[in-house]
């Protein structure tokens, strides 16, 4: 049983352009994703994405988007998650807020795999990824978040959220080093204990 999940949040068609608006950018940080993603599942630990669907009837999603285009509606094209991304072995997770843990079967899903840690991903890193590192941390799992596998369109947003999240939640380190870690021990350890590992 794995002990570590990595969470991706939101990594489908329709917001590629938060990760990068250049094709080619866009090509070259989905392989450098898929790196790490391959190293996860090649130490025996497991994948979840967590999909985005928004409900167009429900009252909190129309105050949000009011006057505007409600994205993550189930059933359109753009909401499917990046082909590329998921692979048969990986676990998917419907959300229909930031957090991946809001009134989803996430913490059930992670207890019922004997996760302890989880690893937050995807977009955008001051949005979901914040929310869902936090709502983790309440929830008592270990917290990393690879600062190369997380992204916003704006690169402060990113590190402002990096940032808070290093001071509350979670711990802060580049997927190579989590891999690393993976690759001599079958867990990650716990916030403040990492130097002694």
């Amino acid at each position: 049983m794995p002990n570590v999940a990595v969470l991706t949040n939101d990594l489908q068609y329709e917001f590629t352009h938060k990760i990068s608006t250049d094709a080619q950018e866009l090509d070259r940080m989905i392989k450098q994703f898929n790196v790490f993603l391959d190293g996860i599942r090649a130490a025996s630990q497991v994948v979840v994405h967590l999909q985005l669907i928004h409900d167009p009837n429900d009252p909190q999603v129309q105050r949000r988007y009011r006057g505007r285009a409600i994205p993550a509606i189930g059933g359109t094209p753009g909401n499917q998650l990046i082909a590329d991304v998921v692979h048969p072995s990986d676990v998917v997770v419907v959300k229909g807020r930031d957090s991946g843990f809001y009134e989803t079967k996430l913490h059930d899903t992670l207890q019922d795999l004997g996760v302890s840690t989880v690893v937050v991903t995807g977009l955008q890193t001051h949005v979901c990824v914040q929310t869902t590192a936090a709502d983790a941390f309440f929830r008592g799992y270990k917290v990393w978040v690879p600062e190369d596998c997380v992204f916003s369109p704006k690169p402060e947003d990113t590190k402002r959220a990096l940032d808070w999240m290093a001071g509350y939640c979670a711990t802060i380190a580049p997927s190579s080093e989590i891999l690393a870690r993976l690759s001599t021990s079958d867990d990650l350890p716990g916030r403040g204990e990492e130097a002694a590992a």
